[in-house]
């Protein structure tokens, strides 16, 4: 189905003594661009969201923010002193004391001091722990997303529909109207000839060719057939399975690039203003698919 590039999501999930909230969001943009706001504690994880958010949104720029709660027991949790360097740094220091004649008063309040006896160990720098908390909460506000993305896609999906059967609905008497008006620019010639006082055989080689010309020149059946292919092609996008807002966007360029050669070519009132009208739709066709992904 046609998703939407605009959508939010929230997630949040919680394991292990931690909990995670999850928010992401997207705007319109040609390519995907995703930008994540993570704590310094969780940026090595950034690429396997990156990936998360590849695998299911393929256009759009893509922000997203993280949020890490740890609750006091899994902090507590993460005490430890290291007894062997504990030891080692008694050891060395009594005989040093020994040696220097200094008395031996060495308190359990010391170890506090010295050089990394005493480590905390973050809760968030166990990867085991940490990914499929902080996995949950991300894919929970990634699917909100998707699925806003799909509810507007679908709303687009509607509009779109209706916006190409104008455009086919102005096409139509076009299409009528094309191979008259070869006819209709030789009784205005012929008009224009008699009103001048100017007598010319309708066999006159040079009044022929004029028209010969003209009707090589005004031929718009080319660029209507190309027309009623891109809105078939169109039409059949709007159910496509695959995401198709570039192939849609590609499409209305075309239209545009055909309809502006009609209007050009044609040198008819009818042709003229159903040229306007369709330029007018399609013009609101190309904002919309704008916003398709």
């Amino acid at each position: 189905m046609l998703r939407s590039m605009t959508g939010y999501g929230r997630g949040e999930a919680a394991g292990g003594g931690i909990r995670v909230e999850a928010e992401v969001s997207s705007v319109n943009r040609k390519q995907l661009d995703v930008r994540l706001n993570l704590p310094r504690s969780l940026a090595a994880f950034e690429s396997r969201l990156v990936e998360l958010v590849q695998s299911a949104i393929s256009r759009g720029q893509v922000s997203g923010g993280v949020v890490l709660h740890v609750s006091s027991a899994a902090r507590r949790k993460g005490a430890r002193v290291d007894r062997a360097l504990a030891a080692a740094y008694v050891r060395e220091l009594r005989a040093a004391a020994a040696v220097l004649g200094l008395r031996d008063d060495l308190a359990a309040c010391v170890l506090m001091e010295l050089p990394d006896v005493v480590q905390h160990l973050d809760v968030e720098q166990d990867a085991d722990d940490v990914w499929p908390v902080l996995r949950r909460a991300f894919q929970g506000a990634l699917t909100q997303l998707v699925t806003m993305r799909e509810r507007e896609g679908a709303a687009l999906k509607r509009d779109l529909g209706l916006r190409i059967g104008r455009l086919e609905k102005e096409l139509a008497p076009v299409r009528k109207a094309a191979p008259d008006v070869a006819r209709k620019y030789r009784v205005a010639l012929m008009a224009r000839l008699q009103r001048a006082g100017v007598t010319v055989d309708s066999r006159d080689p040079q009044l022929v060719k004029e028209l010969a010309v003209f009707a090589e020149r005004s031929d718009i059946s080319e660029e209507i057939t190309r027309l009623e292919s891109h809105l078939k092609q169109a039409r059949g996008l709007l159910t496509a399975k695959e995401p198709a807002g570039r192939t849609l966007d590609f499409l209305a360029q075309e239209m545009f690039r055909e309809i502006n050669t009609i209007g050009s070519k044609a040198n008819d009132v009818v042709i003229t203003r159903r040229v306007i009208q369709f330029k007018t739709e399609l013009e609101r066709i190309r904002e919309q698919v704008q916003n398709i992904e």
